[in-house]
């Protein structure tokens, strides 16, 4: 395929068949595309939090703007100070202006750190509106969590829809999560510590509620990383932060589950299960189920094997230096080695393309 050059384009804006601005934006894409291609050619996993610290000192700004705005209108995290009324009003323009600012920051400015605190800002907006929705209801606590999460994952699905800001999909997982966990308390279970909500052998439906939901979202998120396995666009970051809901919440379920029943025969599958995690990140070319086995085994390390417990957390150190520094190079010796299997295509690819495939 004969590559377009920067003549080609003044020839065409000469000939009338481009404006300027036109050329202009096809170049602006070309380098956006080539620099993509670029920071693809080692076959890394991309992710970015800000691109400048001119971000950071926006998002400082934002912050401090939201905190006054809070101040100002007496709506806070848990509860509606100013009347229900006053909190559904407050909670509306909190949204036209929070739409405002991701608008321009966003949209036009292409901004991430922005646009990751203005999700933020506009999910906690969402479940104020849904705190004073609650308050009209009269609802109870339970009901008010509930009521609270489900207008939150509503609100930020249609941010999602109209901003396509790929952090968004964390939060309306974690509301997805506060929905169901709402309902459940509303049931009669009570969680009588935090451990229950991942461990399968307490009482009430939280643990299986959470390996549940975390399956769903690993789903979800794979559709995500196979409608673009070269993750060069937003639909493989949307991924990436639903693995980094869905990998805690099904690594943590049981892991700790394994690690609270102490025997022996627990302790070797736990290993077992850890190690079949880091396999299928590699596979699937996501660190998060890894990170989220890693702390169960420092911590196996420290209660089973006592006094070299920590000879074993600096093998374990050095192997995830290794890992990190190698991991290519093992993907593709994984993958090659892998039979073919449904989805093995749509996966990221494990060969490092050769500088002609990278132009073409």
């Amino acid at each position: 395929m004969t590559e377009i050059t920067r003549d080609d384009l003044r020839a065409a804006v000469a000939s009338g068949m481009l404006t300027e601005a036109q050329a202009a934006g096809v170049i602006v894409l070309s380098e956006e595309r080539a620099g993509a291609r670029a920071r693809r050619s080692g076959l890394d996993e991309p992710f970015e939090l800000f691109k400048g610290f001119n971000e950071i000192f926006i998002v400082v700004g934002l912050v401090i703007l939201f905190a006054g705005w809070m101040g100002v209108t007496g709506l806070s995290l848990l509860s509606i100070n100013s009347g229900y009324l006053l909190g559904m009003l407050y909670s509306g323009i909190a949204f036209g202006l929070i739409a405002l600012l991701a608008r321009y920051f966003t949209l036009t400015r292409r901004m991430v750190a922005p646009s990751i605190a203005l999700a933020i800002m506009f999910g906690i907006s969402a479940g104020q509106f849904g705190l004073s929705v609650a308050a009209a209801m009269d609802a109870q606590f339970q009901g008010t969590i509930t009521i609270a999460a489900a207008c939150a994952g509503v609100m930020l699905s249609l941010y999602y829809y109209f901003f396509r800001v790929p952090f968004t999909v964390a939060l309306i997982a974690l509301s997805v999560f506060g929905v169901a966990f709402g309902l459940a308390t509303m049931g009669g279970a009570v969680p009588s510590s935090p451990q229950d909500i991942f461990l399968l052998s307490a009482d009430g439906p939280f643990a299986l509620l959470t390996i549940l939901l975390g399956i769903v979202g690993l789903i979800v998120a794979l559709r995500f990383d196979m409608s673009d396995p070269h993750r060069v666009t937003r639909r493989a970051a949307s991924g990436f932060w639903l693995h980094v809901i869905a990998a805690p919440a099904i690594v943590n379920t049981v892991a700790l589950t394994l690690f609270e029943q102490g025997s022996l025969t627990a302790r070797l599958v736990l290993v077992a299960f850890v190690a079949l995690m880091a396999l299928f990140a590699i596979i699937i070319d996501r660190r998060s189920f890894l990170v989220s086995g890693v702390g169960y085994i420092v911590a196996l390390s420290i209660t089973v094997i006592e006094g070299n417990a920590f000879f074993v957390i600096l093998l374990l150190g050095a192997g995830l230096v290794f890992l990190g520094a190698q991991w290519e190079a093992l993907r593709g010796a994984l993958m090659r080695g892998l039979p073919a299997f449904p989805g093995k295509t749509g996966l990221p690819p494990w060969t490092i393309p050769t500088p002609e495939e990278q132009r073409s």
